[in-house]
């Protein structure tokens, strides 16, 4: 992000203001971006030897319902008291006018966000072995929180989610693309003709990855400590996060690629493999997980959509961020992957 991009995302005299009348620290604000800033965007903030951290969306035009952070600070705000990993919202700003954008305040969590490498407190087999396995565990305790009561009853509508993501991407696709993505229509066809029938509904986050864990810091057993970035989550079919986890976890016979796996760490040794995660899983939770190839076709769909709509924005010139500008040749590699996934469930 350059610096012009910083100012205008994150005015500091309106942002000191709320602050201080939410009883947030005290004197001059000081802010950097975090995290990967390809989606909704988070900043550090420091007041003297307080740490906290603020999420807005992304500048430039947005589609419809998408980076609602005030949806997503609901949810923590639900979640929390339930036991599941979540930072505390402190403060929202829900006047737009303010610093430009709808925001939340969070405190800062002292811990690690791994991509390609991990630090010296997570190295090894076993370690690796611990994050597999805890990244899992935390999943299972999001599933087996109950969306029907309050407060997250009404915050998604159970039934009917699954044709829900399809009728969502599909439209997605069809008004957002820069291009003809006849992988990603090919494979929108083959989804609706194979729709599995869902169990329970239960809270999905819709993102569910090791770049949106954070694990603990310090020497202690590998925990994770906080489930990040929640703006995709809503109610509906528990797979679907299992499917995304498991299809963007890379593993030693991958080809190398990186818009198929969100980081290379998961390719060092002692990382388990994806059919390792979804029988822990399964065993965790009690739910089968036999046709996981479909919810896999469809996340690797539904991310590949995604960036498509990204890369538009930044065709469009809404953003500067170089990452965007691998996803002219990345977003149809993603398209192939896709329905490589789905022909494969339709063999098996």
């Amino acid at each position: 992000m350059t610096d012009h991009d910083h100012r205008g995302a994150l005015p500091l005299e309106p942002l000191t203001a709320f602050l201080d009348a939410h009883g947030l620290g005290s004197g001059p604000v000081a802010a950097v971006p975090i995290g990967e800033g390809h989606s909704n965007l988070t900043f550090l903030l420091r007041r003297r030897s307080l740490r906290l951290v603020l999420r807005r969306p992304p500048l430039g035009p947005l589609a419809p319902s998408a980076h609602d952070v005030l949806r997503e600070a609901r949810l923590l705000r639900a979640l929390r008291p339930a036991g599941v990993r979540v930072p505390e919202v402190l403060a929202v700003g829900d006047d737009p006018a303010l610093i430009g954008a709808p925001f939340y305040v969070m405190p800062f969590l002292d811990g690690h966000v791994l991509t390609a490498t991990a630090p010296p407190a997570l190295a090894g087999a076993s370690r690796a072995a611990a994050i597999g396995e805890q990244l899992v565990d935390a999943l299972v305790e999001l599933h087996a929180v109950d969306a029907t009561r309050e407060p997250l009853a009404g915050f998604g509508r159970p039934a009917g989610y699954l044709e829900r993501q399809l009728r969502r991407f599909g439209t997605l696709l069809t008004e957002h693309a820069s291009r003809r993505l006849t992988d990603l229509e090919l494979v929108a066809e083959r989804l609706r003709q194979t729709l599995p029938t869902s169990g329970p509904a239960t809270v999905v986050h819709g993102d569910y990855r090791l770049g949106n864990a954070m694990l603990a810091a310090g020497p202690g057993p590998v925990r994770v400590s906080a489930i990040l970035d929640w703006e995709l989550a809503t109610v509906g079919d528990p797979l679907a996060d299992l499917g995304y986890l498991t299809a963007m976890w890379a593993q030693t016979n991958d080809l190398e690629d990186p818009m198929l796996a969100l980081g290379s760490l998961t390719r060092m040794p002692g990382f388990a493999t994806r059919e390792e995660l979804a029988a822990r899983y399964a065993e965790r939770s009690g739910r089968d997980v036999g046709g996981l190839g479909w919810y896999q076709a469809l996340a690797v769909w539904k991310a590949a959509i995604f960036l498509e709509v990204s890369y538009g924005r930044y065709l469009a010139g809404a953003t500067t961020d170089p990452y965007f500008a691998g996803l002219g040749e990345g977003v149809p590699r993603l398209a192939r992957r896709a329905r490589a996934l789905i022909e494969q469930t339709a063999v098996a």
